[in-house]
């Protein structure tokens, strides 16, 4: 079938992106469904920094490849062998399938699957190879998912369904911003009841993990160097909001710190803010070749952990109905994430406003079909 999506063209162009334009919304072709796939129609795609990360060149993948990894979306065709899900479900798609069988799907979220792994650093599904191209050539998958389309052709391992009456907003938010930050709370810090949590970097994913601290009972200290998101951190929740440059005078520490922002300085500061005794998550995706300072003295004397957690740690099938029970109860508004909506056509100026820091999670909202009328094809 044909599509319309956001291809990446080229890695490390030049800000502003709207100018070097390494990515334009073209017409692919999709192939159907394989064993073990579905096609979805997208419904929203949140634009994260993982996506900003393989336009800025900071996390190496193949080109041309279409971006987008964030999303929900509607199931509209059930490849061969797939039965626990159905035509016209709802399903929130994660970044990182799970073969259900490796020594990573064993570790209960504290390792990610390897054959998933394999697969999103080679640009291509779970059950292998490429279901999208152009002009002859195959275009590579973001993360298993490609979201930045109408539609996807996703292994059945790379999503979750959810009730259908869940706003597509809040699920497809579920899916990477919820399950990162609150993961990072929820499974890899593990604070003990009513224990502050400080977050470092206050993106998507630093508010996610605000979020969920706050519906678990935990007081939330908020850093970020742009008093705007300090600003939103109080909106939210946050008992205490301090900028970046001012954390170390303030004297601030806290039994949990986690670093969001996905930077040196950041992962320093989380580091230095962390009490004796404490645990510090750090969920960031820094570039490669990125390098912090780090103690080990302080880390032997003040009997610290240092945690790394990707996807939050998460079992997506364990964790979403978690999340998805406590937006129901109203801990959890994830609706409060959003801080624009936008057209597919719009992808280019979004990322130019994620990289500057201005955004908490733009969503592309792609047209819903309207129903035939009864009786007609």
């Amino acid at each position: 079938m044909r599509i319309r999506g956001a291809v990446l063209e080229r890695t490390g162009d030049p800000r502003p992106y709207v100018e070097s334009r390494p990515l334009a919304v073209r017409e692919l072709e999709l192939d159907p469904p394989g064993a073990g796939e579905l096609l979805v129609r997208i419904e929203v795609a949140g634009v994260c920094h993982s996506d900003l990360s393989v336009v800025d060149g900071s996390r190496p993948r193949p080109v041309p490849m279409l971006l987008g990894h964030e999303a929900a979306g509607i199931v509209e065709v059930l490849g061969a062998g797939v039965t626990d899900v159905a035509v016209g479900d709802r399903v929130v798609m994660t970044f990182l399938p799970r073969c259900g069988a490796c020594a990573g799907c064993a570790s209960a979220g504290r390792m990610p699957c390897e054959p998933g792994s394999a697969a999103n650093a080679a640009g291509e599904l779970l059950g292998g190879g490429h279901r999208l191209h152009a002009d002859g050539a195959s275009i590579a998958h973001h993360l298993g998912v490609s979201a930045f389309a109408d539609h996807a052709v996703v292994s059945r391992r790379s999503v979750v369904p959810v009730p259908r009456d869940l706003p597509a907003e809040v699920a497809a938010l579920l899916g990477c911003a919820v399950l990162t930050g609150g993961g990072a709370v929820l499974n890899a810090a593990r604070p003990a009841p009513g224990e502050p949590v400080l977050v470092v970097g206050l993106g998507g994913v630093g508010m996610a993990a605000l979020l969920v601290a706050r519906a678990l009972g935990h007081p939330v200290i908020a850093v970020d160097a742009r008093d705007d998101k300090l600003a939103a951190a109080r909106a939210l929740g946050a008992d205490r909001a301090v900028l970046a440059e001012e954390l170390a005078a303030s004297g601030v520490r806290a039994p949990v710190a986690i670093e969001a922002a996905g930077h040196p300085a950041a992962f320093e500061a989380a580091l230095a803010a962390t009490a004796p005794g404490g645990t510090t998550v750090t969920v960031g995706l820094p570039h490669p070749d990125a390098r912090a300072s780090v103690s080990p003295l302080v880390l032997t004397a003040e009997a610290r952990t240092v945690v790394g957690s990707y996807l939050g740690s998460s079992v997506p099938e364990r964790d979403i109905p978690r999340y998805v029970e406590l937006w129901r109860a109203g801990r959890l508004p994830v609706e409060a994430l959003v801080s624009d909506r936008i057209r597919l056509d719009d992808i280019v100026a979004a990322f130019d406003t994620l990289a500057e820091g201005a955004a908490l999670r733009q969503l592309i909202v792609f047209d819903t079909p309207t129903p035939s009328p009864e009786g007609t094809p």
